[in-house]
């Protein structure tokens, strides 16, 4: 597949990010949006120096605090998923983590709002969507588990750390209409999309997944 990069971007992208979004295309994405902005974004900006050879490859790294940056196929897939029914114009994501999600997110999307309870790694996040002069985002320091009540309803919620179950003041913070893209779990987890209908929640189950766990709360 010959992915086309072009955008105000475009002079941060790499041979490697093509051949990543490559990749991905040939293991089921088919989004051509999602593929172009995996192919121009720097994901070697997104992990520690010393992981820096490791960045274009299809897996998960460490980032510190007991976290990690997301395989690139999840990224992909759920970001894809997002899309399905067209493009919400605001996304709620709960754990900023490393920053990647929120930047492929933030050139797909009008706003994204993040949540990161590790105030650490909110700092650095902040900072490379800077890099990347992405300024579409805005972020807070909390408990992922309570979404962003004041900047409700949301179109989509994407959260990037499994909880055992589904919090209810994510699904209340969903539109008429939207989707929450979630991994549950603890020892197996799946990756689910829930769709609201008024007062009703429609549940597809999409495939097994590994997440960090969804912890309750937020450290300074």
């Amino acid at each position: 597949m010959n992915i086309r990069v072009g955008s105000r971007i475009s002079g941060k992208s790499t041979r490697s990010g093509v051949i990543l979004a490559q990749k991905l295309h040939a293991e089921g994405i088919s989004n051509q949006r999602v593929l172009q902005v995996i192919a121009r974004t720097p994901r070697h900006i997104f992990v520690p120096e010393i992981l820096a050879h490791k960045a274009y490859d299809n897996t998960a790294l460490p980032i510190g605090q007991g976290q990690t940056i997301s395989q690139p196929y999840i990224v992909a897939k759920m970001s894809e998923l997002l899309l399905d029914d067209g493009m919400p114009a605001s996304i709620l994501e709960i754990g900023t983590g490393s920053g990647y999600q929120t930047a492929i997110l933030a050139q797909l999307t009008q706003k994204v709002f993040s949540v990161e309870r590790i105030k650490a790694l909110q700092w650095q996040a902040k900072r490379r969507l800077q890099l990347m002069d992405l300024h579409n985002v805005s972020m807070k320091h909390g408990d992922g588990w309570k979404g962003w009540h004041s900047k409700a309803p949301f179109e989509a919620i994407i959260v990037t750390a499994a909880p055992n179950e589904v919090p209810q003041a994510l699904l209340d913070q969903l539109t008429d209409g939207g989707r929450l893209i979630i991994p549950v779990g603890e020892q197996t987890q799946v990756l689910k999309i829930i769709t609201r209908d008024g007062d009703q929640y429609h549940e597809k189950q999409i495939e097994a997944v590994r997440f960090v766990p969804l912890v309750p709360g937020a450290v300074s």
